[in-house]
């Protein structure tokens, strides 16, 4: 069951009109990293959860919260919409070249598709999907893409705060990084406890038998590329970082390939594909034959 109260946890008020700072932050509400995936994929993962107890309740507590960010920029997003200019008439009448401008960078969508208001898509107009979300059902897994989608979404807000000069849209995007800041904490902070309680580790999953993977192949980083300083990293060298005894190594280059150099089978004649070369003359009579 959800419960919604009308009180934002954090006021989303600009100090005036700004349409096309409105249209960039449709990034941060329905971009790939936007609030609107974050809230979705933790509360999908917390449905999912099969693990009654911290974790599933600790998901459904964030997803939540999340959703309360998706409202507070859709309020931004409508009030900054509020008094702008929709006619290139209205942006010259207060012969304001700052009105003109913002009436350039418009959305036209927020006021032809909306009447003023945000939407489910990002700032180029693409409509957010479900596909930005992973709900795996590997908590461990899920935590790791949780962390990052927590700093791309912080990186994204963090670069939004520069491009707008209003004191209140700063407010409310001051408030948007702190809480990145602690959700990056937390996610990294239950990666340590999914760990200490056993349920997984690196490799993931770490369940699959370890003597399955092929050893010469598990801890050597191979240089395909001929940048000069790819096996400077600790990638390549030192200890291995799965809690094993096993040391990185570095190959300069790729290992000489099998023998095996597949031509693919001809296949059914019925698919019309063009024979190789080697193949005997009356190929097409062949197919003409089988089809009659």
């Amino acid at each position: 069951m959800f419960y919604h109260t009308q009180n934002m946890q954090y006021e989303a008020k600009p100090d005036g009109p700004d349409a096309a700072f409105a249209n960039r932050f449709q990034e941060v509400l329905g971009g790939k990293w936007g609030e609107m995936t974050v809230a979705t994929q933790y509360l999908f993962q917390g449905w999912n959860c099969k693990l009654p107890g911290k974790y599933k309740d600790m998901l459904l507590a964030i997803g939540t919260e999340e959703l309360g960010h998706v409202e507070m920029i859709t309020t931004m997003i409508a009030r900054l919409l509020e008094a702008a200019p929709m006619t290139v008439q209205e942006a010259a009448a207060e012969k304001n070249p700052m009105l003109a401008a913002l009436y350039g960078g418009s959305n036209p969508q927020h006021f032809i598709e909306n009447g003023g208001g945000a939407y489910p898509k990002d700032s180029n107009g693409t409509p957010w999907s479900g596909a930005f979300v992973t709900a795996s059902g590997n908590l461990y897994a899920d935590f790791h893409l949780n962390a990052t989608a927590e700093m791309q979404g912080r990186l994204q807000v963090s670069r939004l705060w520069h491009m707008t000069d209003d004191p209140g849209v700063k407010d409310l995007i001051n408030f948007l990084v702190t809480r990145d800041h602690m959700h990056q904490m937390q996610w990294l902070a239950a990666i340590k406890e999914l760990e200490a309680d056993g349920l997984d580790q690196v490799p993931v999953p770490h369940a699959f038998p370890i003597s399955n993977e092929l050893p010469d192949w598990a801890y050597t980083f191979i240089n395909h590329s001929d940048g000069a300083q790819a096996g400077d990293g600790q990638w390549a060298h030192g200890p291995a970082t799965d809690g094993s005894d096993k040391e990185f190594m570095y190959a300069e280059r790729p290992p000489t390939p099998s023998d095996d150099k597949p031509i693919p089978p001809i296949g059914d004649v019925r698919l019309y594909g063009t024979p190789p070369a080697t193949h005997p003359q009356g190929l097409v009579e062949k197919v003409k034959d089988k089809l009659t």
